[in-house]
Parts: C-alpha cells; sequence; structure tokens
C-alpha cells in the first residue's frame, strides 16, 4: 500500500490515440491508496465508449467525455493528459480554467497559444523519420462530407517497438486486444482557433519527460517545453512512451508532488 500523503487530490486521468482508460489500471489504485481521488475517463470512440470513431467528427466531440465530467465537478482538479491526450486537457483548460488547479503533461502534446493546436501534431509528423509509424494504418472515414478525416490505428510493431519497449508481455497483449481505431483529427485542428493566454494559458502546466519514449521522443519533449514554457518540468528515467505501465510507482511519485505543490 502506498503511504498517505497530507494533500489529497482530485486527479483526472485523460488517455492517449487508440487506448482508454483501461491504460491506467496500475496507477489508479495507486493514487486511492494514496487517498487521492481518481477519474479515468474513455474518450469518444475509446476503451469501452459506445461510439465508433467515424461518429464523432470534431476534436471536441472527442474531448466530451472529459467537458462533460469537468462540467460536474465542484473541486478544482488535476488533469493528466497522455500523448494525445494532452491537447483534450488542452481544451478543457481553455473552457474550464477555474477548475483545473494544474495539468500534467505525460510525454503528451502540449500546444502553445500563437499557432492552431494542430501545430504539435504537425511538426511531430515533420520531425519524424521516414518509416516512423512502421504498421500503423492511416485510414479515411466513410464521411462523405470529410474526406481529410483519417483514422489511425497503431499496429503491433509499432506498439512493442515504440509504445511499449519497456513494458511487460502482458502489458503489450493487453494494448494489442483492447487497442480501438482513434485519429488525431488534424482535419479539424488546423482550422481550430488558437488556444489563448485567458483561458488555456492561465492554467499551471507541468511537463512529465519519459526519456526511454521512443513514440515521442525526448528531444521532441523538450522542443515542445521550449516553445511553450511550464512551470515545472519532472522527468522519469528508464521510463518508455507508457509510463503509467512500465514504471506506474514512478510515476506516482511524481503526481504525489504535484499535488503536494499545486492542489
Amino acid at each position: 500500500m502506498a503511504e498517505e500523503v497530507k494533500k489529497r487530490a482530485h486527479f483526472v486521468l485523460v488517455h492517449g490515440a487508440c487506448h482508454g482508460a483501461w491504460s491506467w489500471f496500475k496507477l489508479k489504485p495507486l493514487l486511492e491508496s494514496a487517498g487521492h481521488r481518481v477519474t479515468a475517463l474513455d474518450m469518444a470512440a475509446s476503451g469501452i465508449n459506445g461510439k465508433a470513431i467515424g461518429q464523432v467528427p470534431t476534436f471536441r466531440d472527442y474531448t466530451q467525455p472529459l467537458l462533460d465530467a469537468l462540467s460536474l465537478v465542484d473541486e478544482k482538479v488535476i488533469v493528466v493528459g497522455h500523448s494525445l491526450g494532452g491537447l483534450n486537457c488542452a481544451l478543457a483548460m481553455e473552457i474550464f480554467p477555474e477548475k483545473i488547479a494544474a495539468a500534467v503533461f505525460l510525454s503528451a502534446f502540449m500546444p502553445d497559444t500563437l499557432h492552431p493546436p494542430s501545430f504539435v501534431i504537425d511538426q511531430c509528423f515533420a520531425r519524424a523519420p521516414l518509416g516512423a509509424w512502421l504498421d500503423t494504418e492511416f485510414a479515411p472515414t466513410n464521411s462523405s462530407s470529410q474526406s481529410d478525416f483519417l483514422t489511425i490505428l497503431f499496429g503491433p510493431e509499432f506498439l512493442c517497438s515504440r509504445l511499449y519497449n519497456l513494458c511487460s508481455k502482458e502489458d503489450m497483449e493487453l494494448a494489442k486486444a483492447l487497442a480501438r481505431p482513434s485519429s488525431l483529427f488534424l482535419h479539424d485542428l488546423r482550422k481550430t482557433e488558437k488556444f489563448t493566454e485567458e483561458g488555456y494559458g492561465s492554467v499551471s502546466r507541468v511537463y512529465v519527460i519519459c526519456n526511454e519514449d521512443r513514440g515521442m521522443e525526448e528531444e521532441f519533449q523538450r522542443w515542445m517545453i521550449e516553445n511553450y514554457v511550464v512551470e515545472e518540468v519532472m522527468e522519469i528515467k528508464e521510463s518508455d512512451h507508457m509510463a503509467m505501465l512500465s514504471v506506474p510507482r514512478k510515476l506516482f511519485d511524481c503526481l504525489c508532488k504535484i499535488a503536494e505543490n499545486y492542489s
């Protein structure tokens, strides 16, 4: 059992593309055993959410479960966004800045307020070497109104070598069984208004670097931090992209420190 901490926080956990609330299954009980409240959400068309990705035309639609949850809370929460989940958190920060004590970007896309929200994803693609996505499948949806709406599904090779490279075989098998088609929503994010300093920019941000991440390289994580300065940078050594699975205790320690400082 984890030791009880002095300050209790309400953590809202937001998964990355193709994943779901299930990806936090090791971290959630650790935080709860320390006295924290934890809400792990499925975004639309993710985890056990009933929608298919083709029924989720915009990034706001995809983020709606998070927005619905925040609309109901009567306390300030700490949102934790992993990978694409960083952009879900950014949208929530823009809409509900008064409800978020701090946002944690865990090896996550972190936008700025000078460019469209798509900017950091576009930069990731531009900087990635040829063939970096391996067996990941990009496919058009059947949407006649949005021909540029692409879905994404991580293939087993990409999951194993880029995201789960330090995880157990059991974690890897779980991901292969539960991963669902998702989208990076570039067709929508490129047309979306920039986030504002009054909304998104007014919330304290902490970036947690995973230094053995082969899906979102450390160099790119540090570039995002230089691009849009944060209150605090933390680093988890010997962590792949899936820190909540490969090193849950180290991530737990980081989040407890964040709770002490920001809740």
